[in-house]
């Protein structure tokens, strides 16, 4: 049994539906009794209600399984404490084998989501668990929450600018390699940064949407101080709203670079490419979604 914190949102569903595909028995850890049968239907064997802040119910998810696939919900303040309840849960169930969900460069203090889960592997580090970190860059999905302008009005629009170079990678990579690291042997004690594409302007985006789609996209900047608005109209929360706002100032600034070759070596084949991610959701992408439900990894 590998259990899954963090099972309801999309990386973990992500994780459990391929760890189901590989056949491990997945236990789901949730927040809310009614997330059960949706993680029921993309394979977890079990689910196991509760909250981090629960001692007694982290207990009970941990208890009986013999690997740990954890992702905190994306930019906590708690990370570390949270990470900190999760080790001491295993640790208390004597399961030792541990995979962490980070961050692609998480020593990059401007960005303070990184530099939490910076903290949470030094921690991790040091707990005495045979550790696996996977470090995403962001996920290719981050896309869908820009999705309505490109379908209503051919415009990719964002909160930095348009020669912004960024690394993109399919979630759905992401989710075979943690699938990988859990039932295949010689993972531990390795750190893996998971990056699907050199770095790409938006500009390269756009055209590459623009190339599957048949149709022109170009690239609309705005201050993310009019971005700041929105959010805080759409009712994000203040810790939320700056921490992506910092995000997005360190992107304008410097990017986000990594490099295929790690992700290439695990899957054993070349990573999913921006053009194919875009052919394969094409038909199910909608305008449903608006620029303020944009999320990290």
């Amino acid at each position: 049994m590998i259990l899954v914190t963090g099972a309801a949102g999309k990386t973990g569903n992500a994780v459990v539906k391929a760890l189901a595909a590989k056949g491990a028995s997945v236990r789901a850890f949730i927040r809310r009794p009614e997330q059960a049968a949706s993680l029921k239907a993309l394979g977890a064997a079990e689910v196991s209600p509760g909250t981090f802040e629960d001692a007694h119910a982290l207990s009970l998810a941990v208890a009986g399984t013999r690997a740990i696939y954890h992702i905190c919900p994306n930019v906590s303040r708690d990370e570390l404490s949270i990470a900190r309840a999760v080790a001491a849960a295993a640790q208390a169930h004597d399961v030792k084998r541990f995979a962490y969900h980070s961050v692609l460069h998480p020593q990059i203090e401007a960005m303070p989501h990184h530099w939490a889960k910076m903290r949470a592997e030094e921690m991790l580090l040091a707990a005495g668990l045979d550790l696996t970190i996977l470090q995403p860059t962001a996920y290719m999905q981050n896309l869908l929450g820009a999705w309505r302008g490109i379908a209503e009005d051919g415009v990719l629009r964002i909160p930095y600018p348009a020669d912004t170079r960024l690394s993109l990678v399919d979630l759905d990579d992401v989710a075979e390699v943690a699938a990988r690291v859990l039932t295949a042997d010689g993972h531990v004690g390795a750190t893996y940064e998971l990056v699907g594409t050199a770095p790409l302007s938006q500009t390269e985006i756009a055209t590459a949407i623009g190339a599957v789609l048949n149709r022109d996209i170009s690239v609309e900047a705005e201050l993310v101080e009019t971005w700041e608005t929105r959010a805080r109209a759409s009712g994000m929360g203040e810790h939320e709203r700056a921490t992506l706002a910092a995000m997005f100032r360190y992107y304008a600034r410097h990017g986000l670079a990594g490099n295929p070759n790690t992700l290439r070596w695990l899957l054993g084949r070349a990573p999913n490419s921006l053009a194919h991610f875009v052919a394969v959701r094409d038909n199910s992408l909608t305008p449903r979604q608006s620029l303020t439900d944009r999320r990290p990894s």
